[in-house]
């Protein structure tokens, strides 16, 4: 049931940009062949139900929370940082549902997110230039001549990391830690005193207090499972193809291929040219897919791009990313969501609030002011609001730990501060704190869409 023209490496004879250069071509075959012969990380029917939860999100049933970590590493793995990264999306969760009245589909960035399009090939530093560095599944960050030769092996690596990543979320999305009972315990330390902490406190009193309304009722955990339990999916981008490939599985129900690295895969901006490599691969398979939106797409190569990664118009089949910048939003984002309405073609649309507020220091760190981030998404859902469009997710890098990465935000986090705690590999990302602000804007963004509020939601509802 494939795509008339469609296999899955038929990939291979398209241009394919952002690829590395391995230089032992054995070494790579060997590597893939070892991949296709591994089980999957996700099945197809995991796939089919986030796609119908992105259905919802389509109407504006749902909404789709897509976050984690700008690139994972080999080194940072662990069960710690994976544990705080989905108690801050959880904690994300229990914001917008509360305040908005909206189921949320929850969605990580995570067991798979190791490749990075960079804007060069190569980088220099003190004179000395080498390939740049793309993500632990090709090659290493260290400036060293020998890190930065993309390594066949690093992708039998990451597998195993992913497989060791989703079987910890599976646990602790099935295993009790998701419970709605065990809301304050999902609070960090270093978040409980911040603005954001406190009114986070305050907002779980109120679900304890609902939750013990509904067992008085007979609601429990026994008879409603989803206060025990989350369902919980994995994304990354589709970057490097040759791991892509060889993840992918026919379904024996459907006959349908299936990428089954993670339940959602996206094309980044640098890698949706409509005849390339990333757009053949991925119209194929049967996952729900992502594709990143930008100032520079022009409105008839997005019609085509849909035409081409969802002809049957699906719903919940594609998501459009749209990364704007704050000051950007306005003048580019309409254009493209009028010539969707006007085409009749059913996506959802969310927002990546960082990547087009991505800036540099005084200091060298790059950097993204949180005001910024918050600006795009009342921008984002302003421009749905006038057109009549449903916001339908936001999509962000985050993560759990204590870091001091992105400036600004109710943490008053300054450029001079950047260096206490800047840990990413590669982008700079929100902590606990600062997400959970953006999570209180999109709440109130969302409750006014549903009752027919008027007018943005200030940047002061959020302190």
């Amino acid at each position: 049931m494939a795509p008339q023209g469609w296999s899955p490496s038929s990939w291979r004879s398209k241009p394919a940009l952002q690829m590395p250069t391995y230089p032992e071509a054995d070494a790579l075959a060997d590597a893939e062949t070892r991949l296709s012969g591994y089980p999957p990380l996700v099945f197809a029917g995991e796939a089919r139900d986030l796609t119908a939860q992105l259905a919802r999100a389509a109407e504006g049933k749902a909404f789709l929370l897509q976050g984690g970590d700008c690139a994972e590493s080999f080194a940072e793995f662990g069960p710690n940082n994976i544990r705080d990264t989905l108690k801050v999306l959880l904690q994300m969760t229990v914001v917008l549902m509360y305040g908005a009245g909206l189921p949320v589909v929850k969605v990580g960035r995570l067991a798979g997110q190791f490749a990075k399009p960079r804007s060069a090939d190569t980088e220099t530093i003190d004179g000395v230039e080498l390939p740049s560095y793309r993500g632990d599944i090709i090659n290493g960050m260290e400036f060293d001549e020998a890190a930065r030769i993309p390594d066949p092996e690093r992708m039998i690596k990451a597998y195993f990391q992913a497989a060791s990543t989703l079987n910890l979320l599976r646990a602790f999305a099935l295993g009790g830690f998701a419970d709605l009972h065990k809301v304050h315990r999902w609070t960090q330390d270093f978040v409980a005193d911040s603005p954001a902490g406190k009114r986070y406190g305050a907002l779980a009193d109120q679900i304890a207090h609902a939750l013990a309304f509904m067992e008085a009722c007979g609601l429990t955990a026994d008879n409603v499972p989803q206060v025990k339990e989350a369902s919980f999916f994995t994304s990354h981008e589709a970057l490097l193809l040759p791991y892509e490939q060889a993840l992918t599985r026919q379904d024996s129900l459907t006959g349908q291929w299936y990428d089954c690295s993670a339940h959602m895969l996206w094309i980044g901006d640098r890698t949706r040219q409509p005849d390339g490599a990333h757009v053949e691969f991925l119209r194929g398979v049967g996952n729900p897919l992502g594709l990143k939106v930008g100032p520079t797409t022009p409105v008839d190569d997005l019609i085509r791009l849909i035409d081409a990664l969802n002809p049957a118009d699906t719903p919940g089949r594609l998501t459009l990313i749209a990364r704007m910048g704050a000051d950007k939003v306005g003048d580019f984002l309409p254009p493209l969501v009028e010539a969707v309405k006007r085409e009749g073609r059913t996506v959802v649309w969310s927002c990546d609030p960082m990547h087009g507020n991505t800036i540099k220091a005084s200091s060298g760190y790059k950097t993204r002011a949180v005001d910024s981030v918050l600006r795009e998404v009342e921008g984002f859902f302003a421009v749905h609001r006038d057109l009549g469009t449903h916001a339908g997710g936001v999509h962000f890098e985050m993560t759990g730990q204590d870091v001091t990465e992105c400036i600004g935000g109710a943490q008053a986090i300054t450029e001079d501060a950047l260096a206490a705690r800047y840990h990413t590999h590669c982008d700079p990302r929100l902590n606990a704190s600062q997400a959970l602000e953006l999570a209180f804007l999109i709440a109130g963004a969302l409750k006014d869409e549903r009752t027919g509020a008027n007018g943005k939601v200030p940047l002061a509802a959020v302190s």
